[in-house]
Parts: C-alpha cells; sequence; structure tokens
C-alpha cells in the first residue's frame, strides 16, 4: 500500500482501527507509527512541505507548481548534479555549480530521510563541502520513499555500506524548514544557530 493510501484512503477498517485506538487506556504506550508515516509527521510539522509522486509526470508537475509558486522560471538555480540539471532542463532554467550566492534555489538528491526527527540527511554527495546556511534560502530535494530510515544511526550505516571506496565528508542533516519566534524559540536550544531552510521535499513511491 502507497504512502497515499494509507495518509488518505480512509475506509470502514481504518474507522475500526480508529474507534479501538480511542477505547485504549491512556496508561497503555502509544502505539508506533510506520516510518513513513513518523517521518512525514515529523517534516510537515517542521514546516517542511512534502509533494508526494508516483511517476515522473507528478514529478515534473509539482516541480513546475514550486516554479510558479515563487516565479522562478528563467532565474539561476543552484545544482551539482547533472542528471537533476538534464531531467529539468525543460524549465528555462539557468543551472550552476558555481554562483550560489545569485541562485535562487538549491535542488539536489539526498543521502537519507530520517523518521524519528523529519530530517534529510546530506553529504559531500550532494552538497560538497558547503554547509547548509551557505546554500539558497529554498531547497528542493528530490527522494524517494525507500530513502526512509528510522534514526540518523541508520543513515549512517546507510552511506558506510554504500561507500564503494571511502566514505563522503561533510556529513549533515537539516531539520528546520520554518522560522521560530518568541517562546517557541526559547524551548528549542537543541537547534540555537542551526539554518533555517525553506524545503520543499519531491517524495517518489518506490516500494
Amino acid at each position: 500500500m502507497s504512502i497515499f493510501d494509507k495518509l488518505f484512503g480512509k475506509n470502514k477498517a481504518s474507522e475500526n482501527e480508529d474507534r479501538i485506538g480511542d477505547e485504549r487506556s491512556k496508561f497503555m504506550p502509544e502505539e508506533k507509527l510506520p516510518l513513513d508515516e513518523q517521518f512525514i509527521h515529523h517534516f510537515t510539522k517542521q514546516g517542511g512541505r512534502l509533494l508526494y509522486s508516483i511517476d515522473e509526470t507528478e514529478i515534473q508537475a509539482h516541480f513546475e507548481d514550486i516554479m510558479v509558486e515563487h516565479d522562478f522560471f528563467e532565474q539561476p538555480a543552484f545544482c551539482y548534479d547533472p542528471q537533476l540539471m538534464a531531467r529539468f532542463n525543460n524549465f528555462n532554467l539557468k543551472f550552476s555549480a558555481d554562483h550560489r550566492e545569485e541562485s535562487s534555489f538549491f535542488i539536489t538528491t539526498c543521502e537519507y530521510l530520517i523518521s524519528d526527527h523529519g530530517a534529510i540527511l546530506f553529504s559531500s554527495n550532494q552538497i560538497k563541502e558547503k554547509k547548509p546556511a551557505d546554500l539558497p534560502e529554498t531547497f528542493i530535494v528530490i527522494a524517494s520513499t525507500s530513502q526512509i530510515v528510522e534514526t540518523i544511526g541508520e543513515g549512517l550505516r546507510g552511506i558506510k555500506h554504500n561507500s564503494l571506496s571511502s566514505i563522503p565528508s561533510n556529513i549533515t542533516t537539516l531539520k528546520n524548514f520554518q522560522e521560530r519566534t518568541g517562546a517557541s524559540q526559547d524551548k528549542d536550544l537543541m537547534q540555537y544557530g542551526a539554518p533555517h531552510k525553506r524545503c520543499y521535499l519531491i517524495l517518489v513511491e518506490d516500494l
């Protein structure tokens, strides 16, 4: 069953599950969500914009919607990945891997999606030796459901397993997708000084 079906396919079975859930004792531990639903919950709660896709047509349509929303057409776009440049070469964008200061957005893939934090794990494979704070304010990330893992530790083990020659450097996560102010900022001391980005995640169903 796809994420879309699980999130939006309300039926009698799910209604019964809701009723049973309501009848559970408040002293019982909460049932753990599947990894995909857990990631979506945390990611969107932190301000991330999720765009779910099942094929290339929907990927292209979501990308176009982002271009329209921010009037990014014919604007400079920062990208290190030649495959992504070719994939979205029909939008009159000026792709560059050099002029990040002038770019309207950064388009990239990622290593993993971390469900227990709603975070996105990057390495030098995607961002070279740049810090997230040094990259454009708007991120467009292309990822698949098979990249969702539960913890950062699992993501790090996956990177090590997939590295044939040497482990990539500059491994970092991004999880701040909306501006914090006032009391909420005071409570989140662990994220003090962390960069905030407007992040669109085009999530492709591949399971």
